[in-house]
């Protein structure tokens, strides 16, 4: 049996935590985004989803297979 390549989805920061909850902040942090406009492809994971439904306001989340 071969293994598939884990999937994957793209997270781009579109907001800024400026004025935001510190946890906010902190989460932006946790999923590796700095400043407006930057970009991840993380692995698709429930830890994850968790993550970018705290701060879907402030991101764009593409989802790649």
């Amino acid at each position: 049996m071969s293994e598939s390549a884990p999937k994957t989805v793209r997270v781009t920061q579109t907001g800024s935590p400026i004025g935001r909850k510190p946890g906010q902040r902190e989460t932006l942090v946790g999923l590796g985004l700095k400043k407006i406009r930057a970009t991840r492809v993380l692995e698709d994971t429930p830890s994850v989803r968790g993550m970018i439904r705290r701060v879907a306001h402030l991101l764009r989340v593409d989802e790649s297979v």
